[in-house]
């Protein structure tokens, strides 16, 4: 049977693991890997996975594995299972549910033994399930040993429940100190260089005009536009990938064709590409819809546009290709380039803030290092899936998934398209 659960070896969702964070997860002092480890000693088996309720992971230990997270594709509450028990174990009358629902997560045993976590107040708070392939039974002093031990666990996981409010607002200042110290690491580096070549071409130009023909001038007022205008570009994703980083954006998800914010980004970008002699194509069909925010969707084709015109070759032979496409789980967005294309390590880091100045465009550009930061952001906010596949000196695609648009919602109509169309012209 195919396993819905997914192993990750960085979860991004620990703010959400309130219980978790309280137990050291992830810290030299991991109250759930060490409880895991005494636990599999004392059963004398081999698998156990350890989870809160309404926290988006499993924690999982083996003989394979000490510790790691998954995820679990169709994940769903175990505590109707126990009927008032505090341990399903063969003798329980929902053993054989509990063990179906394993089996069809992807958890293969032959043996199963799965503790209700409930606190003082009676209240369950997660499970913890243990199991592997043996045949013979768990003895009743095992249990009683578990029990015991679960026990102490709680009682830890309570007394540091009595902080609770001190140990998030620390973590949240940690959090907020930690971005604002990228953010500015990323200002003091890439927002500084432009200002050298701009300061020392408007000092020619106040104090040297004179001594300049035409030709000279019309370059350094081509280089200040130049300048200026990626400056500009990125100031904006900066306060935007700081926005962002603070959760202030506000998800607005609406009913809207695809075509409608392609358009948009063909309309502002083929300009661009015909400048730098490229090739722009937007095939996407008129009726393909989705349900996400236009707002966030237009920004993310349009830096995914940008960022392939930016790295396509400019003989002539360049093209860059806006397409979609309905599947099983969605729409599909694709933005295809031909251009110079990505190694591993390039492709590993595409996600992830730059601290340091990103690579060249195939006329020189530079970029932030953001872009692709707040494609993902706004991606996963609108409960969709990003990708990218890219060979060196052979091109770059990236794939964004989004729901299927719901025809209960409100749908965006074509004279909005246009109002917003006109808007982004201008700004640009």
């Amino acid at each position: 049977m195919r396993s819905q659960l997914k192993a990750i070896d960085q979860p991004d969702q620990l703010s959400a693991c309130k219980f978790s964070l309280l137990l050291g997860v992830y810290t030299t002092d991991n109250k759930i890997e060490r409880y895991l480890r005494v636990a599999r000693g004392i059963l004398d088996i081999n698998n156990a996975m350890f989870s809160f309720h309404d926290e988006p992971y499993f924690w999982s230990a083996s003989e394979q594995c000490d510790f790691i997270a998954y995820i679990a594709a169709n994940r769903k509450k175990l505590s109707p299972y126990f009927q008032g028990h505090l341990m399903i174990d063969q003798s329980h009358e929902n053993y054989g549910k509990l063990s179906l629902y394993m089996h069809n997560l992807g958890a293969e045993h032959k043996r199963l033994l799965c503790f209700d976590i409930k606190l003082d107040t009676g209240e369950s708070i997660g499970q913890v399930t243990f199991f592997d392939d043996r045949d013979d039974e768990f003895t009743q002093k095992k249990k009683d040993l578990l029990e015991e031990l679960t026990s102490g666990l709680i009682s830890i996981l309570q007394r540091r429940s009595e902080s609770e409010n001190f140990y998030e607002l620390y973590e949240e200042q940690r959090a907020l100190n930690y971005s604002k110290t990228k953010f500015f690491q990323i200002i003091a580096h890439d927002l500084r260089a432009p200002f050298h070549g701009l300061i020392g071409f408007s000092d020619v130009l106040a104090h040297e005009r004179e001594s300049l023909d035409a030709e000279s001038l019309q370059n350094i007022a081509d280089y200040l536009h130049d300048t200026i205008y990626s400056t500009y570009n990125l100031l904006e994703n900066l306060l935007n990938w700081a926005i962002a980083e603070g959760g202030r954006f506000v998800y607005h998800p609406i009913n809207f064709k695809v075509k409608q914010a392609s358009q948009i980004v063909y309309d502002v970008l083929n300009t661009l590409a015909v400048k730098k002699n490229i090739e722009l194509i937007e095939t996407i069909p008129a009726d393909l819809t989705v349900f996400a925010d236009i707002n966030m969707i237009t920004s993310v084709i349009q830096n995914l546009v940008s960022n392939a015109l930016k790295f396509t070759k400019t003989d002539g032979t360049g093209k860059v290709i806006i397409s979609a496409c309905q599947t099983d789980q969605g729409v599909e967005i694709t933005v295809q380039d031909t251009g110079l294309g990505m190694n591993e390590a390039q492709i590993k880091s595409v996600f992830e803030p730059q601290i340091k100045a990103s690579y060249k465009g195939t006329i020189g550009e530079r970029g932030t290092g953001l872009g692709l930061v707040l494609c993902k952001r706004f991606v996963d906010m609108n409960k969709g899936h990003i990708s990218v596949s890219s060979k060196k000196g052979c091109g770059t695609t990236f794939k964004v998934s989004l729901p299927k648009a719901n025809a209960t919602h409100q749908v965006l109509l074509t004279k909005d398209l246009n109002l917003k169309s006109e808007r982004i012209e201008t700004e640009t």
